[in-house]
């Protein structure tokens, strides 16, 4: 009894130290200004393998063009992928938009309210679930993402490394993660956590001098972790074809993902170039590029309307976009940044490099 008083005490210490640092320390993020389940629920459907300072301002974006979850069903697929251009992961933005199609028709625009109907909806997972259920509806169900798994395996000391246990080795930080889980304040709880990883216990150079466990840490930072895949380096190169067109003023010649394609299906960009090898004299800029874990170093060529079909390659519909229009196209990251480098979109830019996908399978 003695024992498990001691453990009970521990526990209660270490919700009391994290929701304190928590609320002296949290950063003043859009999505935690309101409990709208929709408005999390899109948050964190942004947030899954993407920086929260690329999330702020897309989000913003993204909610002012669609506030409720019926303007996001009633929007056409490619006003969705619009927005959500140069976020990356865009079969996230499909699921969500598949979603919201279903509970408008079929629960009158209203998420569940528990973690297990939220894992039934597309695009929703065991932490996505959790997260929603936990911060928009009070349940007590733990959140484990990245972050946490960190926080909690040097907590602990639990070596995560390799690939053998792995299963094991979950199960143990899913419990950890349960038993320590404050259930009066399950929201403020998992968000703290995700937090205290994010900005203090670090994946390199954890801050813990500054952590509210560091008493209780049985690691102080130093255990170790998953090597990080190595880089991959790729060099490839795109056609920009720029015309006057009539009476709408300059068109850019854009081309259309096939719905067939693996990697961002129906998502338009400049045309791939027949040659990667671009003449000094026809180079208009290079642009290097981040997808997951591979680093495209991208030539782009200046291409004369008549020279655009024996220099590029046929992929997908081709037509010639009027600017003003193609700034609000669900453009690919790479072929937004392009234009804004190029000066040619109208509009401000909003994306800020993110990982795109690889995978992108429906």
């Amino acid at each position: 009894m003695a024992k498990q008083d001691r453990e009970r005490a521990k526990t209660a210490s270490l919700r009391r130290e994290l929701l304190a640092w928590y609320r002296h320390n949290r950063r003043d993020l859009p999505w935690r200004r309101n409990a709208d389940p929709y408005a999390i629920w899109v948050s964190e459907i942004m947030l899954q393998q993407t920086r929260v300072a690329v999330v702020v301002e897309r989000y913003q974006a993204f909610m002012a063009r669609f506030p409720t979850l019926l303007s996001l069903a009633l929007a056409s697929e490619q006003d969705v992928l619009a927005l959500w251009s140069g976020l990356g992961y865009y079969r996230r933005a499909r699921m969500l938009h598949k979603a919201a199609h279903f509970l408008a028709s079929q629960h009158q625009c209203n998420l569940p309210g528990t973690a297990e109907e939220l894992r039934t909806l597309p695009g929703i997972g065991v932490y996505t679930a959790a997260a929603i259920a936990s911060i928009a509806h009070g349940e007590a169900v733990a959140v484990v993402d990245g972050n946490v798994e960190r926080v909690l395996c040097r907590l602990a000391g639990w070596e995560a490394v390799g690939r053998t246990g792995g299963a094991a080795l979950r199960r143990k930080i899913e419990g950890l993660a349960a038993s320590l889980l404050d259930p009066e304040q399950p929201g403020d709880f998992n968000q703290a956590l995700m937090e205290l990883g994010a900005l203090v216990c670090t994946p390199r150079n954890p801050q813990c001098l500054v952590c509210p466990w560091a008493a209780d840490c049985a690691t102080r930072g130093e255990h170790k972790t998953r090597p990080r895949p190595g880089m991959v380096s790729r060099e490839v190169a795109h056609g920009l074809s720029v015309r006057m067109g009539q009476g709408s003023g300059r068109e850019v010649l854009l081309e259309q993902r096939p719905a067939s394609c693996t990697v961002m299906p129906g998502l338009w960009e400049l045309p791939a170039l027949l040659d990667a090898a671009v003449p000094e004299d026809k180079l208009r800029m290079t642009v290097r590029h981040a997808i997951m874990q591979v680093n495209y170093y991208v030539r782009i060529r200046a291409v004369f309307e008549d020279d655009a079909e024996a220099l590029t390659v046929s992929g997908g519909e081709r037509r010639w976009v009027p600017l003003n229009e193609a700034a609000r196209m669900a453009l690919t990251g790479l072929t937004r940044k392009v234009l804004h480098r190029a000066h040619l979109l109208p509009t401000a830019q909003l994306d800020a490099i993110a990982p795109e996908p690889v995978p992108d399978v429906v």
